[in-house]
């Protein structure tokens, strides 16, 4: 079963969520095994420092995403 593809103009926000799930997904990983190593608590320490992580940078992006892309297009050639 296929799923409902989202409209066009739901890009805009779909974009810095699904960067921001995966960037902070990697980067808390290598800060928390950084700073605790391979320990027991690896898995449960890392995904409270994602959670927190994302309920940040996702805002951020949201935030900032516009100044980006000017900056982009000042840059780049059109």
């Amino acid at each position: 079963m296929r799923f409902r593809r989202l409209p066009k103009r739901y890009a805009a926000v779909v974009t810095p969520l699904v960067l921001s799930l995966v960037m902070t997904f990697v980067v808390s990983l290598v800060a928390t095994l950084r700073a605790v190593g391979p320990s027991p608590d690896l898995v449960s320490l890392w995904l409270q420092g994602w959670m927190m992580s994302w309920a940040i940078a996702f805002p951020t992006l949201l935030a900032v995403l516009p100044l980006v892309r000017r900056i982009v297009m000042a840059v780049v050639e059109s």
